[in-house]
């Protein structure tokens, strides 16, 4: 099915959210009306982040002072998928580099996070980083204990442009420690949304991911087999894009030039 701006035939939609419906605490332009023309024409959606600082209630708040009417189903995270990751491995015992929002989802799932003897050291988007957090980590690391991660992104966007995100991190450690993580979890992994679409019954072709990524948002995708919409409104640029392997089905400007069905 060839794609276009009016998104016939989609009948769900995955949205990222940093640079694609906001950058740091600013609506992009459009997207509150972007979203209230999929509730007119019945396309479900959800938000999609790999930014695992904030927990599901966290961002859930978020959006809704936004404007945007949101529940905790409407949430998918990177951090959901670390926590499928970490019961599949039987993981309970861990050092957690992270936000306060993160430490919150882990340790309701049961998983210690501050262990003298933990399985792995988890690396996520911390906003919250302390030299502390960063030593400990880097000696548990030396030690032998694995790194897994939340998610790959090298920045954060913000009007201010790029900030440190965990790529940036997991160079850190490599740097301090010559080790790479064990296991990446979040975008690109297909299961970010491909577990949703099953649930939803629909084939991949009847959905759509929409970012600002290419070797996140688009890249997983195209490992998921639904339609990738590439956003210019946050990190991707038409040069960046020229020169990537992912080929989106949708380049717009921003999520302000999909019209729908009613358009």
């Amino acid at each position: 099915m060839v794609l276009d701006k009016t998104l016939s035939g989609i009948k769900a939609i995955f949205l990222d959210l940093d640079g694609t419906i906001y950058l740091g605490d600013n609506l992009i332009e459009g997207s509150l009306e972007f979203i209230s023309r999929l509730e007119e024409v019945g396309i479900k959606r959800f938000f999609l982040s790999n930014n695992s600082s904030r927990s599901v209630k966290q961002y859930v708040s978020k959006l809704q002072r936004m404007g945007i009417p949101a529940t905790d189903d409407d949430v998918l995270l990177s951090t959901h998928d670390l926590l499928a990751w970490l019961a599949k491995e039987g993981v309970n015992q861990t050092y957690l580099v992270g936000t306060e929002g993160m430490k919150e989802m882990l340790e309701d799932s049961g998983i210690e996070t501050a262990s003298t003897d933990p399985q792995y050291v988890v690396l996520g988007y911390d906003t919250e980083i302390t030299y502390e957090k960063l030593s400990i980590a880097s000696i548990l690391m030396h030690r032998g204990v694995p790194l897994v991660v939340s998610h790959p992104d090298i920045v954060c966007p913000s009007p201010d442009g790029g900030l440190p995100d965990t790529g940036a991190y997991m160079a850190l450690f490599e740097a301090t420690t010559g080790k790479k993580p064990s296991h990446v979890s979040g975008k690109p992994n297909a299961g970010m949304i491909l577990h949703k679409v099953e649930e939803l019954g629909l084939a991949p072709e009847e959905c759509a991911m929409v970012g600002d990524r290419l070797y996140t948002d688009m890249e997983m995708a195209e490992r998921a087999g639904v339609h990738g919409v590439l956003v210019l409104s946050g990190e991707a640029t038409r040069e960046t894009l020229a020169s990537a392997p992912q080929n989106p089905s949708l380049v717009v400007e921003s999520v302000a030039e999909l019209c729908c069905r009613s358009c």
